[in-house]
């Protein structure tokens, strides 16, 4: 029974992954950019017990499963759940490449022109990634990553489907 948590920076491929390996495996899919953010302006963070809450439904509905994001507070506790994590660690600048050519994302905004409205905050947000301090940080993934005890690999560019398992 496969159960995946994939995480990394912005523009890494989690997304990209998480829908290969969703239609190989027949896994239900979860991007927890559709549950981590209240409809506001500009947008905030939803309470993270109320966005727990949904991922834990969505754990509790679907027995096999791949979720993916950048939120270390949302991912941690779900660690217990999964068996096996992917930590995309792509340079930044691949990451940054990433974003300025990913098509146009209807789950998540309203238009492609809203999705591109976003992109220099989504550039420059990127481009922290290394240095950040936070829970979308290189730093708190790491640390996700070398806690997790089951099955692990590290994507340090895109996959195309090269790995190295640890």
């Amino acid at each position: 029974m496969k159960r995946i948590v994939i995480f990394g920076n912005s523009g890494s491929g989690k997304s990209t992954l998480a829908k290969h390996l969703s239609l190989t495996h027949q896994l239900s899919h979860l991007d927890l950019d559709t549950l981590a953010w209240q409809d506001t302006q500009p947008p905030s963070r939803k309470p993270l017990s109320e966005s727990l809450t949904t991922i834990e439904a969505f754990i509790d509905q679907h027995p096999c499963w791949v979720i993916e994001g950048c939120y270390s507070d949302l991912i941690e506790p779900i660690l217990t759940s999964c068996n096996e994590v992917f930590f995309m660690d792509l340079p930044t600048q691949s990451c940054i490449e990433n974003a300025k050519s990913r098509p146009w994302e209807p789950h998540k905004y309203d238009s492609k022109e809203a999705q591109d409205a976003n992109l220099k905050m989504l550039v420059d947000w990127i481009a922290q990634y290394d240095t950040r301090d936070d829970n979308f940080s290189k730093k708190a993934h790491q640390s996700l990553f070398d806690h997790f005890r089951g099955t692990k690999h590290l994507y340090k560019e895109n996959p195309t489907l090269k790995t190295q398992d640890q």
